[in-house]
């Protein structure tokens, strides 16, 4: 039994050991054969970088991992150091504020894309709303937009609601959510009647949608660049050089986005 209980003891610690350096050379990219590079990117992108990066890595092997949110909270956490090694911006401001600081490879700033709002109802729920306007109905009782404080697509649907002077009307309905895809979330589940949100996210089968006049907002001019000293820069240049290119081009139209 003593024997038994030793034995035992040494296999476990064995095994530990074994687990241990497994961990250590897969999740060390020293010692793994496989580079990943990470992005940050605005919520818009999601399902347009998903469908590109699936692409780019067939292609050259080199794995994406992709961090989506509202474009001014990822700016603030690459201000803070985050190991982004590319952002890929929901407007151009936000990479130029970054190459101020020296945070960005300023030769690497690329526009990728032009986006634009819709206004959002789930067919699910019976709600009607193909115009601004009609968001004054009383059966629209929630409206989501993303935080205007920090999502550029959430200034874009204030712009247009101030241009229509319904923004103070319709103060008490707004639900503001973190980005721009939660705020399709909040549609989608019915926590909102309505959203305001980009045309890049809302082609689902339960979302009907009308889009909304360009000319009533700045535009949405969207723009990537590399992570100054975040490492793998050649690989962070070659997944902005395909997202912004001929690959990338066919899938950002697919989604709804203008293209350069």
């Amino acid at each position: 039994m003593v024997y038994s209980a030793f034995i035992m003891r040494i296999l476990i610690k064995l095994l530990s050991i074994t687990l241990f350096l497994t961990l250590f050379l897969y999740s060390n990219p020293v010692y793994s054969n496989e580079k990943s590079i990470t992005i940050a990117a605005a919520a818009d992108t999601a399902f347009a970088l998903n469908e590109i990066a699936q692409g780019f890595e067939k292609e050259t092997g080199i794995k994406v991992i992709l961090t989506f949110g509202s474009t001014g909270m990822l700016f603030h956490q690459i201000e803070n150091g985050a190991p982004f090694h590319a952002f890929f911006s929901a407007n151009k401001s936000y990479i130029d504020r970054l190459m101020e600081k020296g945070l960005v490879i300023p030769e690497t700033q690329v526009v990728y894309a032009q986006g634009r709002i819709v206004l959002a109802v789930n067919k699910n729920y019976g709600v009607n709303a193909k115009k601004l306007e009609d968001l004054l109905n009383p059966e629209i009782k929630k409206v989501a937009i993303a935080n205007p404080a920090h999502a550029p697509y959430g200034i874009a649907a204030k712009e247009a609601l101030i241009k229509f002077n319904l923004w103070d009307k319709l103060k008490p309905k707004l639900v503001y959510t973190d980005n721009v895809r939660q705020a399709l979330q909040f549609v989608q589940t019915g926590n909102a009647d309505a959203g305001i949100i980009a045309l890049s996210i809302a082609g689902l089968p339960q979302i009907s949608y009308t889009i909304i006049d360009d000319n009533l907002h700045e535009p949405l001019i969207q723009s990537a660049a590399v992570i100054k000293g975040a490492g793998l820069e050649k690989e962070a240049r070659e997944f902005l050089k395909y997202a912004a290119g001929a690959q990338g081009k066919i899938i950002l139209k697919k989604y709804g986005f203008i293209v350069p």
